[in-house]
């Protein structure tokens, strides 16, 4: 490779400096620095700053005018032929407020409050009579705060949402940054949070599992299905209103209550924002809302996603970006979160939506790119962190495209993480397709230690997506159907002891290795038994697979406990020592034949023994130092299922061999030891 000077090094992007491998895309890696330096600057002379460009929530909607004294409401809609704005306020008049195009061309109509003060009231039902090409239509807002399908009806309705007293906050000390240095992530669907056949609320989360994430010692939650979405069965990924909370949860005060006694608990909120499509509904979305079929959306086939069936939105239109990114700013000034998992991230950097295999450098660069998206994301990323110090970003891809997670001046897209998708398909196939003998430690690390020196990794051993009907939970692939009937602590059964073991061990090896921060999908860390599948058509519209039983962990007779116990221990024991924040681990032991790794991260031991049969008893290994060391965790003990193989009290002092320190411990089968140096 051809030397450079110190000039030439300097008009290199920062992002190809530290990885020479992406010097044939130079071009590329710089495009992005350009593109996003010139949208900034375009952005500040039009409308003063990319701050204030995101407040479009501010302009269009609903919003009070204090100086003339009522309520401005505006649409962007610029094939419409003509808006009129109805609803309890007017009988649902169609004639009596028609929407004017202003001088910027955009649609609104004034409502005095010496007129309308006693008519347009908080929590009525509103809409907006659209004539277009596709025909004249009553539509939601598209900024609408609130919307709700009422009890009988088929169709949704927006309401006016203008509560008479303000949700009084009191987290104005809470900063989310202890959580961005070492996310320790708790995976939550609202609705599905209860023991009930139901759709759990807002209220019931907060005060029913935000204690029991407390006590696990999980530092944030990553709430899905937050945005309002007329199918329950979309997890919340098919949004119709992106400026309103889930009305089947609660009300907007319900979300800002949960997030307020999340702040108390001293407990960061990162919210699902799904921004890579949106559902294609015209009744309830903004799908053709001004009558075309390209406003928020591209339109025809690049317009459409066929394995989601949904809409793929514009980027490149100036109108989109700031819908969007006011979307953004909304969601953290008018809620408090604390950040955003970015849904589908590798569905919007490419063409092909991610449907190729990613297995040469050119794939994230060359032709295939959408560039108006990465852009978006650019920006998007800009805001959020401009707007909330210590706010955390999370990107859903699994192309590992470079520099994802850079800041946006080295080349980068500028997230704080991204998940690492490839660690749970790795463990299942590894449960599918091969006999516990027939593992390979050097496999094993290699999977979960190969990532992207320098970008943030959100390591998993299962989500969601592994609990969905269809798939089984890690719990579900060691234990399957005798869970019913073998998880009460009297009855004996080998598979549950391993399926036991080996959950516990894949989850921990998983968070210690995989990444600098974990994830967990709730009930997960007790192995729930159940797979997820919300009410539909061919289940008769049941509730029973939709909900997470925690009279399963409750029930002290059931071995449910031995699981969140060690989750408990390891989420601490994580947190306590800083063990994600380090460095990435070294290792010390790699031993096929016992299927046994060894290696130390900030200054603790990790010992995993995957063994089906050998014990070893005088297990010998090198350690950094001399001195005296101890047992602080052991999977084996019988307070997380095992068979307290291990003395935990005893203190192992390491001898000198050949210049070389050296201690030995007894390592059974199926158990995972954490040692710690008393130096």
């Amino acid at each position: 490779m051809t030397k450079r000077s110190k000039t030439q090094n300097d008009q290199i992007p920062i992002l190809v400096q530290n990885d020479p491998w992406l010097e044939p895309y130079v071009v590329e890696i710089q495009r992005r620095l350009d593109s996003f330096q010139s949208e900034l600057d375009n952005i500040k002379n039009a409308a003063g700053g990319l701050k204030a460009f995101a407040e479009g929530y501010k302009y269009f909607g609903f919003n009070y005018d204090k100086k003339e004294k009522g309520w401005w409401y505006r649409e962007w809609a610029p094939k419409a032929y003509n808006l009129s704005l109805i609803g309890d306020f007017n009988n649902w008049d169609r004639k009596a407020n028609p929407l004017e195009k202003n001088n910027r061309g955009f649609w609104e109509v004034f409502l005095p409050d010496s007129e309308y003060k006693d008519k347009l009231i908080h929590d009525s039902d509103v809409k907006v009579h659209i004539s277009g090409a596709n025909g004249e239509m009553d539509r939601i807002p598209a900024y609408i705060e609130r919307a709700t399908q009422p009890e009988g009806r088929i169709d949704y309705v927006g309401k006016f949402w203008n509560p008479p007293d303000a949700f009084k906050w009191t987290d104005k000390n809470f900063s989310p940054q202890k959580a961005k240095d070492m996310p320790l992530i708790y995976e939550c669907h609202i609705g599905m949070a209860q023991g009930k056949e139901g759709v759990g609320t807002f209220r019931e989360f907060t005060d029913n599992v935000l204690p029991r994430i407390k006590d696990l010692g999980y530092n944030t939650i990553q709430t899905m299905a937050i945005q309002e979405h007329p199918y329950y069965g979309s997890f919340g990924y098919h949004v119709s209103n992106f400026f309103a909370v889930s009305s089947r949860f609660g009300t907007p005060d319900d979300f800002k209550y949960l997030v307020n006694k999340a702040h108390e608990l001293g407990i960061a909120v990162v919210m699902d924002l799904v921004h890579s499509h949106a559902v294609k509904n015209i009744s309830e979305g903004i799908n053709e809302f001004d009558g075309s079929d390209d406003q928020y959306f591209h339109s025809g086939g690049r317009g459409y996603h066929n394995a989601w069936d949904s809409k793929l939105f514009n980027y490149g239109k100036w109108e989109v970006r700031q819908f969007m990114l006011s979307n953004v700013r909304y969601w953290i000034e008018e809620y408090h979160v604390d950040g955003f998992r970015f849904d589908g991230v590798t569905s919007m950097l490419y063409m092909h939506h991610g449907d190729i295999s990613f297995d040469h450098y050119d794939k994230y660069f060359v032709s295939e790119v959408d560039w108006d998206n990465l852009l978006y994301l650019q920006l998007a990323n800009e805001l959020a962190h401009s707007l909330k110090p210590g706010i955390i970003t999370i990107a859903e891809d699994m192309s590992g495209m470079p520099g994802l997670c850079r800041p946006q001046k080295e080349g980068g897209v500028g997230f704080d993480f991204r998940l690492g998708m490839g660690l749970p398909d790795y463990w299942i196939k590894l449960l599918k397709e091969k006999r516990d003998e027939d593992w390979n430690i050097h496999e094993l690390w290699e999977t979960m230690a190969n990532r992207r020196y320098g970008e943030r990794t959100i390591a998993y051993a299962e989500s969601h997506d592994q609990a969905i009907v269809g798939d089984k939970t890690i719990a579900f692939w060691l234990m399957d159907k005798e869970m019913y009937t073998h998880m009460r602590k009297d009855i004996d059964s080998h598979l549950i002891d391993r399926g036991i073991a080996f959950h516990k061990m894949i989850r921990f090896f998983t968070m210690i290795l995989g990444g600098e921060g974990y994830l967990n999908f709730i009930g997960n860390e007790f192995g729930h038994p159940e797979w997820i599948d919300f009410p539909r058509e061919g289940n008769g519209w049941s509730y029973k697979y939709a909900r997470r039983q925690w009279s399963l962990v409750d029930n002290m007779e059931l071995r449910y406990e031995f699981l969140n116990n060690f989750d408990r221990a390891i989420v601490h024991l994580t947190g306590k020592y800083h063990v994600l924040q380090a460095l990435a681990a070294q290792q010390i032991n790699m031993d096929q034949d016992n299927l046994t790794l060894i290696f130390e991260r900030n200054n603790l031991i990790f010992l995993f023994n995957f063994h089906w049969a050998n014990s070893i008893a005088d297990y010998r290994f090198k350690v950094p130092h001399a001195g005296k060391y101890k047992i602080i965790l052991n999977s084996d003990d019988a307070d997380f299922g095992g068979f307290s193989r291990v003395d935990n009290s005893i203190i192992h002092h390491s001898v000198s061999l050949l210049g070389e320190n050296f201690m030995s411990v007894y390592l059974p089968n199926r158990t995972c030891l954490v040692i710690e140096s008393l130096k």
